[in-house]
């Protein structure tokens, strides 16, 4: 097996033979072959929830798992174990372990946070529950704000005929757009944070465009649910199965270990000790170690300090985080191979790529980095698709935040925002939809939600595109 691997890997790769002698991965001399398990398990993510889901409900670990192999054992082979092993690690062990504890810590925190009582769903009333949102969406997280919430607004919204479109702007403005202001609200925006960007950087670079693109998002949804409460208003009445009372915040012990994570974070970011120890051959900096054990010795504690009664009425279980750790341990591997083709620039395989987000004159067509990030953000996951454009742009953290501020709003922005126009561009969305569902609402499927997407989100992308990086 490993001899027909080996002349596999040779007359696909001639040329990477004898690269095992550099300390990188010789970018510059890979084919897009390389590409294929990413591409591969970026297509299994998009299609095996709806094409084969109970396959992939019970292997989506296995199927993740092979994808990654395929990438490590080529590697091995064309390369030398020692660099291959090297290159993941040093993917794993920097990026998505803090990744991973970040996501996991704000999902457990915020799951023991509950929304208790009912509100009664006018246009006024869900238009300030997804402010609210969005707002907190910056805060703790897309995931954490999406799933603390979700269920206030079903609750509010299920005496209704019509409260599909209550769910769909939801996933708009909570699940994604409202996300964009800080690294704890969206994956993409974490993993620049951990590739050098500052923490508030998002803040003072986007907040005009989330605003912008936010706000009107928010006037097209209050003009459409007052078009629709006004025409219930004739229709027979549904009688309420949760009766309006008194809405009452449980679990209040969890904020101050939210605003815990945060410290920790701003912790990392500006305590720079020059301390740094040696793992597998892998330089972890003590600052980020630190971070990571606060954050889940923050995330440990919630679970002693909260009532089971409330992650209960959450709906609380594993199983979603689980899926995300499994799936993210798969992209981190497969995207390595890409990362490294990426930073050859113009001499790599992408060079096309590169081409297209800049123009003749050599400058970056931000343009064209805000609708390409986006666009396959909204088929792809958004945080992979975000650090390839990273890359793609040079990826120095330093240089992006200055002289090429303008490519990493762009590149932020689309990741984050368009990450909304399909039910599996941010992982929130499908969680959100299968919720619902759940709850009795009648959510429209794949292409249904793309054409409610199609119809608010690109023509408001389009006019925000061209007035901020046009």
């Amino acid at each position: 097996m490993v001899a027909s691997t080996l002349t596999v890997a040779i007359l696909l790769f001639p040329e990477l033979a004898f690269a095992s002698e550099t300390h990188e991965l010789p970018g510059a001399a890979m084919s897009l072959w390389w590409g294929l398990p990413f591409a591969g398990l970026l297509l299994s993510i998009a299609t095996g929830p709806l094409l084969f889901h109970h396959v992939w409900e019970h292997h989506y670990g296995k199927i993740a798992a092979a994808w990654a192999a395929l990438v490590v054992v080529p590697l091995a082979i064309a390369f030398g174990m020692p660099l291959a092993s090297e290159a993941v690690l040093h993917t794993l062990l920097t990026e998505y372990m803090s990744f991973i504890i970040l996501l996991f810590a704000l999902y457990t925190i915020s799951g023991g946070i509950l929304v208790a009582g009912n509100i009664h769903g006018t246009p006024l009333v869900n238009a300030g529950l997804l402010l609210v949102g969005a707002m907190l969406a910056s805060v703790i997280g897309t995931t954490g704000a999406s799933m603390i919430l979700i269920r206030p607004m079903l609750r509010a919204n299920d005496n209704r005929p019509f409260n599909a479109h209550v769910v769909i702007f939801f996933i708009f403005l909570v699940s994604n757009i409202g996300g964009s202001l800080t690294p704890l609200g969206d994956p993409p925006l974490f993993v620049g944070f951990l590739r050098g960007v500052d923490f508030f950087w998002t803040t003072a670079n986007l907040w005009r465009e989330t605003l912008f693109t936010g706000g009107l998002v928010l006037i097209v949804f209050l003009a459409i649910d007052i078009v629709l409460h006004r025409r219930e208003g004739g229709a027979p009445k549904i009688k309420d199965p949760t009766p309006d009372t008194k809405v009452r915040i449980r679990g209040l012990a969890n904020l101050p270990l939210l605003a815990g994570v945060i410290g920790a974070i701003l912790l990392s970011a500006a305590w720079k000790p020059g301390v740094s120890f040696s793992i597998l051959g892998v330089s972890l900096e003590l600052q980020n170690l630190v971070r990571d054990a606060i954050i889940l010795g923050l995330a440990g504690l919630s679970l002693v300090v909260s009532y089971k009664s409330h992650r209960k009425a959450n709906g609380f279980t594993w199983g979603p985080i689980a899926e995300v750790a499994k799936l993210f341990a798969g992209i981190f591997v497969c995207i390595v191979p890409v990362i490294a083709i990426l930073r050859a620039g113009h001499d790599g395989a992408l060079a096309p790529l590169v081409a297209l987000v800049t123009s003749p004159t050599g400058q970056p067509n931000n343009l064209a980095y805000f609708w390409l990030a986006g666009g396959l953000s909204s088929f792809l996951d958004n945080a992979p698709t975000y650090l390839v454009f990273f890359e793609l742009a040079g990826g120095d953290p330093q240089h992006l935040m200055t002289e090429a501020a303008s490519s990493l709003a762009a590149i932020s922005a689309g990741a984050v925002f368009m990450g909304a126009n399909t039910y599996i561009g941010n992982a929130p969305n499908f969680m959100v939809y299968a919720i619902a569902r759940h709850r009795g609402v009648k959510m429209p499927g794949f292409f249904g939600y793309t054409a409610w997407s199609g119809a608010v989100l690109i023509p408001i992308f389009l006019i925000a595109g061209f007035l901020f990086f046009g």
